[in-house]
């Protein structure tokens, strides 16, 4: 049944576009159109992100910061072993998905670990991402308090994330 879904929700839409009397290929093609026009856009932002991303990751740097804090996390709760995941994140969903991958095949999905792990990709956001295309498809070019707010969030997201898994798990 949910199979049909999507193909449903598209001829129906059609379907009303034509009773309506809408050029439905027409608002069609023109829709693609200005997507193509936000993709050209948005497409140098996105480049630079995944670039320096996978740099990140080659040069060990991100390796290096996690030993560097991990003493920081310990008191707070947080394993050091999620610290990658958490650095990560913000940056990249699917090196964070990698890494989150990575930690739940380690330490198996029903540890605390793979828990928080998998608690903390789905509660948190890409904030680098997300801020480089929407920012950067609207033509915003102060973000201002947009980032500080949302790695904040992030923050309290990793947190909680912990928390709850101890909760509920604990």
């Amino acid at each position: 049944m949910t199979q049909l879904l999507v193909p449903c929700v598209l001829a129906g839409t059609a379907l009303y576009g034509t009773l309506r009397r809408v050029d439905v290929y027409g608002a069609l093609v023109q829709g693609a159109g200005q997507g193509l026009e936000t993709l050209t856009r948005i497409a140098p932002a996105l480049i630079c992100l995944l670039t320096a991303v996978s740099m990140v990751r080659a040069s060990g740097l991100l390796q290096a910061l996690a030993s560097w804090l991990s003493p920081v996390l310990g008191r707070l709760g947080l394993p050091p072993e999620l610290l990658p995941l958490m650095l990560v994140r913000p940056i990249s969903g699917s090196a964070a998905l990698g890494v989150g991958a990575d930690l739940i095949n380690t330490y198996g999905p029903d540890s605390d670990l793979g828990r928080m792990a998998a608690v903390m990709l789905g509660s948190t956001e890409t904030t680098f991402y997300t801020i480089a295309v929407y920012f950067s498809a609207a033509g915003i070019t102060r973000t201002r308090y947009a980032l500080p707010a949302a790695l904040c969030a992030d923050a309290a997201g990793f947190l909680a994330s912990a928390w709850a898994v101890g909760v509920v798990f604990g």
